[in-house]
């Protein structure tokens, strides 16, 4: 999940996660219960077994008022979906609009999908790192 101020991109991986794949269209809400409820309609639909939420920090490493906002989401989500939510970030959306930048999208096509894609690339990310790390949380 990457949340954001105006659209939500979600991103979903294949059981064997191998392949990991963007969800579109994005989410156009953007009320946190909003959200979370069209966040745990989805996980449901595709039958995930965990939410990984995009973790926005400031290029100090700090967190700032999107990282709260992105942990609130992650806890309303876990709650409400009954599902492990793992915190994860790592510049996704630069990622992101690197990526689009090589295959040539621009404009409003690039902007209906470039949450999406970050999405894509946290989950990608994640599960990179799980792969590496097995059995730690």
């Amino acid at each position: 999940v990457d949340y954001g101020a105006s659209r939500t991109g979600l991103a979903v991986c294949d059981p064997t996660e191998f392949l990991t794949t963007p969800i579109t269209p994005q989410i156009t809400l953007k009320a946190r219960p909003k959200v979370a409820a069209e966040v745990c309609r989805i996980a449901q639909e595709q039958k995930a077994e965990l939410i990984v939420v995009g973790l926005p920090l400031n290029m100090d490493g700090t967190e700032g008022e999107r990282a709260e906002k992105s942990r609130k989401l992650g806890k309303t989500l876990q709650i409400w979906s009954g599902l492990p939510v793992r915190m994860w970030e790592r510049q996704s959306t630069c990622e992101a609009a690197d990526i689009l930048d090589e295959v040539g999208t621009f404009g409003a096509h690039r902007k209906a999908i470039l949450d999406s894609v970050s999405a894509t690339v946290i989950l990608e990310d994640y599960l990179a790192w799980r792969k590496e790390h097995p059995g730690e949380i």
